[in-house]
C-alpha cells in the first residue's frame, strides 16, 4: 500500500466532548517541558479538544512556542524517546511538527512547535479564541466535523479537504476579530 493510499484509508472519527482533553493536555505539556526545557517559552492547547462542547477526533494537538526554533531539531531525539515520531517542517516552512500514536494510525496527540513571534502562533490561537468566544461558530464546525466524518469515515484527505474552506474562513474572521480587541 503506497503511502497515499493509506492517508486515504486512516480511519476518521469524531467523537462528543471528552472532559478528561484538558487533563490529558496538562499530563503531557509536564513531560514535553521536561524534554524541551529552557527552549519552551509557552504550550497551549490547540485544535478542536481545546474548545469545550464541540466534536473532535480525540487528538491533543499542542502549540509550543520556542526561543530557537533549530534548538528543537536538536531536541528530535529526546522528543522520539518519549514516543513522538519527528516530522520537521512537515509542509510548513518554520514550523517542527511531531506526531504520537497510541498504535499504529491511531493518533493521539501532534506538535506545532514555532518560534516565539511566529504568524502560525497568532493564526492557531487567534481561530480558538475565536471559536472559544463564538459558540454559534464553534457548533457549526462541530457539526461540519460530523458530516464530514460520516462521508468519509476512511479518507483522512478527504475529511481535511471537506473541512478547508471552513478554517480559512474562520481563520480570517478570527484574525480581524483579534485585531479588534487587542
Amino acid at each position: 500500500m503506497s503511502s497515499n493510499q493509506f492517508k486515504n484509508s486512516m480511519k476518521v472519527e469524531v467523537v462528543p466532548p471528552n472532559p478528561k482533553w484538558p487533563e490529558d493536555f496538562e499530563a503531557e505539556s509536564k513531560q514535553i517541558a521536561l524534554v524541551m526545557g529552557e527552549n519552551i517559552i509557552s504550550i497551549h492547547h490547540i485544535g478542536s479538544t481545546a474548545i469545550w462542547g464541540i466534536y473532535a477526533k480525540p487528538v491533543i494537538d499542542f502549540l509550543i512556542e520556542v526561543k530557537d526554533i533549530h534548538k528543537t531539531d536538536e531536541q528530535s531525539a529526546a522528543m522520539v524517546a518519549i514516543g513522538y515520531e519527528d516530522m520537521g517542517e512537515f509542509g510548513l516552512t518554520g514550523r517542527r511538527y511531531f506526531r504520537k500514536n497510541s498504535l499504529p494510525g491511531i493518533r493521539t496527540h501532534n506538535i506545532h512547535t514555532y518560534k516565539v513571534g511566529s504568524s502560525g502562533i497568532r493564526r492557531h490561537l487567534a481561530f480558538r479564541d475565536y471559536m472559544i468566544a463564538h459558540p454559534e461558530a464553534a457548533q457549526k464546525y462541530s457539526l461540519l466535523k460530523r458530516e464530514l466524518a460520516k462521508k468519509y469515515p476512511q479518507n483522512i484527505e478527504g475529511y481535511m479537504d471537506g473541512k478547508d474552506e471552513f478554517i480559512k474562513a474562520m481563520e480570517k474572521k478570527a484574525l480581524e476579530w483579534q485585531a479588534l480587541i487587542c
